[in-house]
């Protein structure tokens, strides 16, 4: 059985993307801020290590999980999420602070509301009737 190169594998998912969304490799480093010909290397697997902040320009042009393509790449990837309070005030960076503090405080009321941990796990004292 042969083995698939990672990287040809991350170059051959790349351009499957990025020609589904109808973009050439100009276009493409357009949209994402970085260089074409690091788009074209990439693709063909030529590019051994490409940088984290390239793949995640590429990842959000072409609406891919980055952590897919950081596994392709080779870099580690957690195997769990970051906290919901953390994942807010990241995907909410747009918000003024005050709106990031209100959604934090918003989730912590609703983990209590329902007996939940911080992480929102279902502690031991919830009952199963507050989520009627």
């Amino acid at each position: 059985m042969t083995m698939i190169n990672p990287r040809k594998k991350l170059g051959t998912i790349l351009k499957s993307h990025r020609e589904a969304a109808g973009l050439t490799t100009r276009a493409l480093g357009a949209k994402a801020g970085v260089d074409d010909s690091t788009v074209v290397r990439l693709e063909q697997g030529i590019r051994s290590s490409p940088r984290p902040d390239v793949l995640s320009k590429l990842a959000e042009a072409l609406d891919i999980n980055l952590a897919d393509l950081f596994a392709l790449a080779g870099y580690a990837v957690p195997k769990d999420l970051p906290s919901l309070p953390a994942y807010l005030k990241i995907k909410y960076k747009h918000l003024p602070q005050p709106a990031q503090d209100e959604l934090v405080s918003y989730l912590k009321h609703l983990h209590s509301r329902y007996g939940l941990d911080d992480n929102g796990v279902k502690t031991s004292k919830s009952s199963d009737n507050n989520y009627k």
